[in-house]
């Protein structure tokens, strides 16, 4: 039974996580008002592609079972980055506590994902 929770919990997480990661990739891609949230953060252009396609790219890596356990853990390695720096700009440029609770609350699924992957690894 035990090991059957697992499992639901790292795939509800999991996919709670990609679906989130998949809408934001998708929003730099096409959304102006997130283009330019991007730009009033103080990131190049560049940068936002950037973050698109390698959040798309973890999004196939973790929802992929046969992806080895080492590229997954640098997906969520990239992940937690990611997290962290939107929490770092969006403190900075003093936008509303509201955006940076939901990173925190992505950040803690991502941590939640983690942990069950290694747990039914080992």
């Amino acid at each position: 039974m035990y090991l059957d929770d697992m499992k639901t919990i790292y795939w509800i997480s999991t996919l709670i996580l990609t679906i989130f990661l998949s809408w934001s990739a998708y929003g730099y891609f096409f959304s102006k008002t997130m283009i330019d949230g991007v730009k009033a953060l103080g990131f190049p252009d560049f940068f936002r592609i950037q973050l698109a396609v390698l959040k798309i790219t973890a999004v196939f890596i973790l929802l992929i079972p046969q992806i080895p356990i080492q590229y997954k853990e640098w997906a969520y390695v990239g992940i937690g980055l990611f997290f962290i720096t939107a929490i770092v700009a969006h403190a900075i440029h003093k936008d509303p506590l509201f955006i940076n609770l939901i990173n925190i609350v992505f950040f803690g699924i991502l941590i939640i994902s983690r942990i069950c992957l290694l747990k039914l690894q080992g």
